[in-house]
């Protein structure tokens, strides 16, 4: 968890400082889909009953990060097409209305979007490609706080939680997150340099370009998940 993260976390109630330290894990790749999210040793790692743990992960199932199974417990979601597209549908209108607002942003706001940009960058340069798409969507987040609402922030963190677990269907994380960091950097400098309509054009393609590379994606995992690992040969 960030020191923002785990500061904000202190003032909430304990199934929300649960709910946001787990929605964190997501974002920052720690946990992927399908992973189970067992009530006791969360209980144990966070220093809360087990009825806590409970209300957080119902709260996470809200969110649409997490599902219960009667009689299997919880578990981190498993993205489908639809989410995908249901996903995407909501970064377009929120992303490119940003775009739109940011000649009001102040500097300091702008020098984050600067900053997030940037180090993408590094990251790329150091081959850690958790952080690569870990500070990606940082650099996202950082384009939808342009607007400054905390209420826009809050949903679009809960999708950039979401859309990680989207990454996580790539067969090759490295050769799917480069593709976009020198893109971010470039949206980043049209935005900086007040060239909305610019910006908001390359954001446009490279988010269609980001869906259709994540669809593909999902449905060659599902296809792989439903194989028969047997399966019998046929005449």
């Amino acid at each position: 968890m960030t020191t923002s993260t785990a500061a904000a976390a202190l003032e909430l109630p304990a199934a929300e400082t649960v709910q946001a330290s787990l929605r964190q894990k997501i974002t920052e790749g720690f946990l992927l889909p399908g992973s189970r999210l067992l009530d006791q040793p969360l209980a144990e790692e966070y220093g809360v009953s087990r009825n806590t743990v409970r209300d957080a992960l119902r709260l996470l199932t809200t969110d649409g990060l997490v599902v219960s199974v009667r009689n299997a417990g919880s578990s981190v979601r498993i993205l489908s097409v639809a989410d995908i597209h249901d996903i995407y549908t909501a970064r377009r209108l929120i992303e490119t209305g940003a775009v739109a607002q940011s000649s009001t942003a102040s500097d300091e706001l702008l020098s984050e979007l600067d900053r997030a940009a940037s180090l993408s960058e590094r990251y790329v340069g150091a081959g850690d490609w958790n952080k690569v798409g870990t500070s990606s969507l940082a650099f996202h987040q950082c384009i939808v706080k342009l607007v400054r609402s905390e209420r826009v922030d809050g949903f679009f963190n809960n999708l950039a939680a979401q859309l990680r677990l989207a990454f996580a269907v790539m067969p090759d994380e490295s050769a799917f997150q480069v593709s976009w960091v020198g893109r971010d950097r470039d949206i980043a400098d049209l935005i900086l340099s007040g060239r909305r309509d610019e910006a908001t054009t390359q954001l446009i393609d490279y988010l269609n370009e980001s869906e259709a590379q994540i669809i593909d994606g999902v449905r060659a995992a599902t296809r792989a998940r439903l194989k028969p690992e047997n399966p019998e040969r046929t005449s």
